[in-house]
Parts: structure tokens; sequence; C-alpha cells
């Protein structure tokens, strides 16, 4: 499984959404990294990691990582991950595998009657960046270009890089695990959630378009002792929006500070 270490301290695995990849953490790591060895991963069939021949859905991407875990010899680190990464870590965690966890915008606690709205702005998504992606470094050149294309993932698209923006969506357009997961994140739900014996901080961006805040009132419900809060005007990837607040929350939720 393709990953990348930096910093030092106690080990952080960052899991990252659908569609996505590890570089999602790269805001994130200067300050993080400080305290802790941040451990980015690729996730089997995206980024740089092959796809797996086998079972669809998510959970053989959570057996996947723990047996990576323990090929690295990592047996309880402390977790975070956002989406379909939120939901990774906290099924890690309910396994006894994690020392604290931070789930940002996990996937499978928003109700069921938006799930249908969520899987089909998912399949958009991925249709506009396949278009987009063979030109995604000349069409995203503007910031004006960026909040057109973008505004869905981050509530501050503007703020992108060009060179930022272009790879979120190649990611999106080009990740191989795609379909094989995509229903499963949209439909599915954490197991082990009631087995979990760690820290349990969830935040939610208040502009979430593609996982609405309203999961977080789920996360409350499934997960009584969890510290759920919500970062007013971020987005469904606030690590691009307020590096620095994520950054502040990840280590509040790691003990780190």
């Amino acid at each position: 499984m393709n990953h990348e270490r930096f910093g030092e301290g106690p080990p952080l695995v960052a899991v990252h959404g659908l569609g996505s990849n590890l570089r999602v953490w790269h805001p994130v790591r200067e300050q993080v990294g400080r305290h802790h060895e941040l451990i980015g991963v690729d996730l089997p069939g995206f980024g740089e990691s092959p796809r797996p021949v086998g079972r669809r859905g998510v959970r053989p991407l959570v057996d996947a990582l723990e047996a990576w875990l323990d090929e690295q010899g990592l047996e309880q680190p402390h977790l975070t991950g956002f989406s379909m990464g939120g939901r990774i870590v906290l099924e890690l965690a309910g396994r006894g595998r994690a020392a604290s966890v931070v789930a940002i915008s996990p996937a499978g606690f928003n109700h069921r009657f938006e799930k249908p709205f969520i899987q089909a702005n998912l399949m958009t998504q991925r249709a506009i960046t396949r278009r987009v992606a063979p030109r995604a470094e000349s069409l995203l050149a503007t910031a004006p270009a960026r909040t057109a294309l973008l505004g869905v993932a981050v509530a501050r698209p503007w703020q992108l890089t060009p060179s930022e923006a272009a790879n979120m969506v190649r990611d999106f357009a080009h990740s191989p695990g795609f379909r094989a997961v995509v229903e499963d994140a949209t439909w599915g739900t954490p197991e082990g959630l009631d087995r979990i014996n760690c820290p349990v901080t969830v935040l939610w961006g208040t502009r979430d378009l593609i996982l609405p805040v309203t999961g977080a009132k789920g996360a409350e419900r499934e997960m009584p002792s969890a510290r759920v809060e919500r970062l007013p005007g971020l987005g469904h990837v606030p690590m691009f929006d307020d590096p620095e607040r994520v950054a502040s929350a990840l280590l509040e939720g790691t003990g780190s500070k």
C-alpha cells in the first residue's frame, strides 16, 4: 500500500475519502507533523496503490488497511480519515486498532432519504471530472474556474492552487477503485461502533455539499460518547478551506494540544 511519512512523534495514520488519495492531507502536515509522524496512505484502487481483485465495497478496504497496520507494526496508532476514510477509521477503532480517532464528515451517518441524492451527486461529479481531467491544468488556471468546478468539494475553492485543483479533479476522475465502493460508501453503515473504547472526535463542515452536516446528528446518536464538532463555513474537504483550524482540531482529538 503506497504511503508517505512526515514529521516526528506518535504515529497518526491518515485515510483519504472516495476518489482521493494521501495528497489530501498535505495542507495540514506541517502543523500536525510537529507533534506526530503523519502517515498518509493510498487505499487499494486509489492514488498509487494497485486495485485489488476481489470483493466490492468498503469493508475490504478496512481489512486491507488493518493488514497493512500489522505489516508496519502499528498496533494502535492514532487514526484520522475523512468521508469514506472516516468510516474506515471508525471501523478500525471498533476492532481495537486505534489510540484515538478523528473522523471528518464520516460516511454512513446521513439519513436514508438523503442517500439517493448523495450517490447521484457523487456520480455527477465523477462524470464532470472525467470530462475536465484531460485539460485540468488549463481549465483550472483561474480562481473563478476553480470556484465553479470545485465548489461542491471545498467551501473556498479559490484558495486552491491550480496544481492542487488539477490534482483533485484528476484523482476523482481516474481512481480505479471508485465504482467498486461508491454504492457501499453511500448506503453502508459503519460496523462495531459499540465496541469503540478510545476517544473519538467527529468534525463536520457546515457547508459540506457532499455529505450534508445533518449527518452529525446521526453520529451523535450512534456514538453518544464521541465529541462532535461542527466547523462553521467549511466544506467536505476542510483541509483545503482552513488548514490551521483542521490541524488544530486533529491535534486536540489526539490529545496533543
